[in-house]
């Protein structure tokens, strides 16, 4: 028995959320760039679970803007598909499995795009959400017509453009729009992207002047990790026990977090958040970012290589160990969280720092150090330099646990480029292989045989952090110290900081 809109009534299992047939008569509300997890599991997620109460009472129109796949299996579930959530709160472990019914349905913008246009002249559609990647917020310089346009933003403008004329630029028929990329002021860049695509398309004035006045452009932060379909092992297990095939379904985590950046107008359009304290909607997100991108993405990425260089593959394996597990709690209650260039409630970060370990702590979650060490050195700028810099701003002293964790990103570094054109490390015997644009530059770095000399050329390269780390009293020796035992000894005989 395949999930669907007529076999609902055959599915009987216990504390599984399962929608009434009144949700399939809700008008469509909300267009969607994008058929992803992280949307099916986070904004889509949030919107059922406001239908199921009664609240908001819209559904979601789904755009698939590329040309990779088929929507076929949206169209044999009607849109249905099952969220299994699985996490830790407060040290105990909660799940929770629902059907999702908030996609109507699932547009291709190749070869449906007048049904798309159609959306945008309904007088029900309030809201234009997207996830098209961060390469999907750029101009591209086109010219908009009847055709399907190339990129995001002129899908975009095509639909703004449409509804504009469908309803004679009434003030009342702008619409809220909120990108869910991960760049930061996604809403300001796509405005301002769209707005400079109008202006070189020619349009008129009144648009123009209707599409900045009346349309809403957000600013948003999303954060849930939704690894995708369960593992094929589990899968078979879920199926078992449900009773019904869904090729859709999707695992994530029990957390969420969309942080919206709006006014009471935006809360009044956006009713979907009263539901869930999950979505958050906020004159300012700047707290939710700092929050995420540093205790979150900081402690991640200063813990990666320690972790990794242990011999540990997922973030799970690590937090079961003591001594890593003595590390990352000293990254982010005693460095991070004093660190943070936001001004933060202390017992705010303490609260979320604990939520970011119990997620880390996650069993269902497979989530592995190779994977978060990709653009290694970029995440190490934007993410923990600031934080080093704030740390001396406040201490002028050595952060320990900072200087292992370049210490041990130093060493990860560690690498030599293969005839394939890759670069690999190698650790306890077993090779690894590095994604970085920079790792050219550590491969040459690493033919010193000086550990100082690698450690200052390092640290002093201002292309590398945009300032120079050498200058930090003591941090350079702290790190070559740290360097030369995990040389000598192993990581082992570092963790416990």
């Amino acid at each position: 028995m395949i999930l669907s809109k007529s076999n609902l009534k055959n599915i009987h299992v216990t504390g599984l959320q399962i929608p009434g047939e009144q949700i399939f008569d809700l008008p469509e509300k909300v267009l969607q760039f994008g058929t992803g997890v992280l949307l099916r599991g986070l904004p889509d997620y949030f919107i059922d679970k406001a239908n199921k109460q009664g609240i908001f009472n819209g559904r979601v129109v789904v755009i698939k803007s590329t040309d990779t796949g088929s929507s076929s299996e949206f169209d044999k579930q009607d849109g249905l598909y099952t969220i299994y959530s699985k996490g830790i709160e407060n040290g105990a472990e909660v799940e929770e499995a629902t059907i999702c019914s908030a996609i109507s349905r699932v547009l291709s913008a190749t070869n449906e795009w007048l049904a798309i246009l159609d959306v945008a002249k309904s007088p029900d559609l309030q809201v234009i959400i997207s996830n098209t990647t961060e390469v999907g917020i750029q101009l591209v310089k086109e010219e908009i017509t009847d055709q399907t346009p190339a990129s995001y933003p002129g899908k975009l403008l095509a639909i703004l453009h449409e509804r504009y004329t469908a309803f004679n630029g009434s003030t009342e028929s702008g619409l809220v729009i909120i990108p869910t990329e991960l760049i930061v002021d996604n809403g300001k860049k796509l405005e301002a992207i769209v707005i400079e695509l109008a202006h070189l398309n020619n349009f008129e004035f009144e648009f123009i002047d209707w599409l900045e006045n009346h349309n809403t452009f957000c600013n948003s932060l999303v954060d849930r990790i939704v690894p995708g379909k369960p593992a094929k092992e589990l899968a078979a297990e879920l199926e078992s026990k449900r009773g019904y095939t869904d090729d859709l379904n999707i695992m994530s985590e029990t957390y969420s977090l969309w942080a919206i950046e709006g006014d009471e107008k935006v809360a009044s359009v956006l009713s979907f958040a009263k539901v869930d304290k999950g979505v958050v909607i906020t004159p300012d997100i700047q707290l939710f970012r700092e929050l995420k991108l540093r205790l979150l993405n900081g402690s991640h990425t200063l813990s990666c290589a320690v972790a990794f260089l242990s011999g540990f593959n997922t973030v799970k394996e690590a937090m079961d160990d003591d001594k890593f597990l003595q590390f990352i709690n000293g990254v982010a209650y005693d460095e991070i969280i004093q660190s943070i260039p936001y001004e933060i409630d202390p017992q705010i970060a303490k609260d979320f720092a604990g939520k970011v370990l119990d997620r880390f702590r996650n069993p269902h979650i497979r989530h592995e150090w190779l994977s978060i060490s990709v653009q290694y050195s970029a995440k190490l700028k934007m993410r923990v330099v600031p934080l080093l810099l704030n740390y001396y701003k406040l201490n002028n002293s050595v952060p320990a646990n900072m200087a292992l964790g370049f210490a041990a990103f130093i060493r990860f570094m560690k690498v030599k480029r293969k005839t394939d054109g890759t670069y690999v490390g190698s650790v306890n015997g077993l090779e690894y292989t590095v994604t970085d644009s920079q790792t050219s530059y550590f491969s040459k770095v690493w033919k010193a045989q000086d550990t100082d000399l690698i450690v200052n050329n390092i640290l002093s390269n201002q292309q590398l952090w945009d300032t120079d780390l050498t200058a930090l009293p003591g941090f350079k020796q702290a790190v070559i110290n740290n360097l030369n035992t995990l040389l000598t000894y192993g990581i082992k005989e570092l963790t416990a900081v």
